[in-house]
């Protein structure tokens, strides 16, 4: 959501940014009213160092006598690891990355507890204020994981049960900042949440938003916006609508609304482009069913079948059509010599002989084993047994009558020379017996 061009709600619009007073000096009015603290103590001066000196390190470095002598500054620069330096670094509030590694020796950081002190100064409603400030200036920043932290702890400090904050002396001014602070640091959060993908927190933030104050407009925006980016369409269009009917003319609603239905009709095309294709194949399969019964040509699926990618058990060449063919994939199987053939479509009105014309000579027969005239064909009957499968047959005759069964939609014809034919129904019996 990175083309989300919007400031927090809060965000100071009496700030004149194109006045020519506040272009030539722009900190002037942040001056006007900010009192600028005097530099904490320790502070580096103009040659003070900034870091603690290593004398070893720097005794090392100056051994040169043609070396300039180094300023303090420099010194504590250059006598430091940058690994050393980061870990001074981290324990200045302005550079610390790593809260736990902040302290000394003993854990403590004098600096870091009197702002954590001045964070925490004043009533709830005050303090969860100056949260959401922060929050407010990382958003303008575009600092996203920061706004979204200090959001979060504006509403933890709202939430929280042990109150351990300053009483108000003006309860009813109090309750007011605490509401419109509870509202503002949601609906802010949502918009960090919505530029950090986090569509689901965003739509959460909207509800809780929604619940103080049902009228707010960007809840309804930013939740319509996050449910179409989860692709939840009927739920984005539900909340842009909501939105529209208390703001007629919001463009970003009306965007967000238009898309939910263009979404939506398509959603709707795919799916019923999906509902014609099921009942397409449901059909297909009711078809294919009666017409192999009719046919009384049985078949059985088992747990292992043979991988025929888009091979399979047909009716062409319509497939809604009971006047159609069936067409069957097949293998010869030429056991005695360990090889094979497959044909895609083996139509249940030729024989097979149609395809051993094409396909006999076998490049790998040396022996000429395998003539149209030398072979004799066998299938697997349904008991275990085989039967001689006429070569001049058509496939319907040989398959029809409940004797042989097509496995895993796989028509598998034994070709075998007729030299060898005692051979292989000799092994064929050993095979069944053991």
């Amino acid at each position: 959501m990175g083309q989300v061009e919007e400031l927090p709600d809060d965000f100071d619009e009496s700030l004149k940014l194109n006045d020519k007073h506040f272009k030539e000096d722009p900190s002037r009015e942040f001056h006007a009213n900010v009192d600028v603290p005097p530099p904490p103590p320790g502070a580096a001066g103009e040659d003070e160092a900034p870091f603690p000196i290593n004398e070893e390190r720097l005794k090392e470095l100056e051994k040169d006598p043609l070396a300039p002598k180094m300023s303090a500054k420099m010194a504590s620069v250059k006598s430091n690891t940058m690994e050393d330096i980061q870990n001074y670094m981290n324990k200045t509030p302005l550079f610390m990355t790593d809260i736990d590694n902040a302290g000394d020796e003993h854990g403590e950081n004098p600096m870091l507890d009197a702002i954590q002190a001045i964070q925490n100064e004043g009533t709830r409603g005050e303090v969860a204020q100056n949260y959401r400030e922060q929050g407010n200036e990382a958003a303008r920043e575009k600092r996203w994981v920061d706004a979204k932290e200090f959001y979060t702890k504006a509403i933890a400090v709202l939430q929280a049960k042990v109150d351990k904050w300053d009483q108000p002396e003006d309860l009813a001014a109090e309750e007011k900042l605490k509401r419109e602070v509870e509202e503002a640091s949601f609906i802010n959060r949502a918009l960090a949440n919505l530029e950090l993908k986090n569509f689901r927190s965003t739509t959460l933030d909207c509800a809780s938003v929604l619940k103080l104050n049902p009228a707010n407009i960007k809840a309804f925006y930013r939740s319509s916006a996050a449910l179409y980016a989860l692709d939840k369409i009927s739920e984005a269009e539900d909340a842009a609508t909501r939105g529209l009917a208390i703001d007629p003319s919001n463009k970003s609603l009306q965007q967000v609304l238009s898309k939910a239905k263009e979404r939506k009709a398509a959603l709707e095309r795919i799916a019923a482009k999906k509902r014609a294709d099921d009942e397409r194949t449901r059909k297909q399969k009711l078809l294919l069913s009666t017409a192999l019964r009719a046919r009384q040509i049985r078949t059985r699926k088992t747990n292992q079948p043979a991988e025929m990618e888009d091979a399979g058990i047909r009716l062409s060449p319509d497939p809604l059509s009971p006047e159609s063919t069936l067409e069957f994939p097949a293998v010869f199987l030429y056991h005695m010599d360990a090889q094979s053939d497959f044909i895609k479509s083996f139509s249940e009105m030729n024989c097979i002989e149609d395809h051993l014309e094409y396909i006999l000579p076998l490049p790998w027969d040396t022996k000429k084993e395998y003539t149209m005239n030398g072979v004799e064909c066998f299938m697997d009957t349904v008991t275990g047994g085989l039967i001689k499968a006429g070569k001049k047959l058509p496939l319907l005759q040989i398959l029809s009558g409940g004797k042989v069964e097509v496995v895993d939609e796989l028509v598998r014809i034994y070709v075998i020379p007729s030299a060898k034919t005692g051979q292989f129904i000799s092994e064929m019996k050993a095979r069944k017996n053991g």
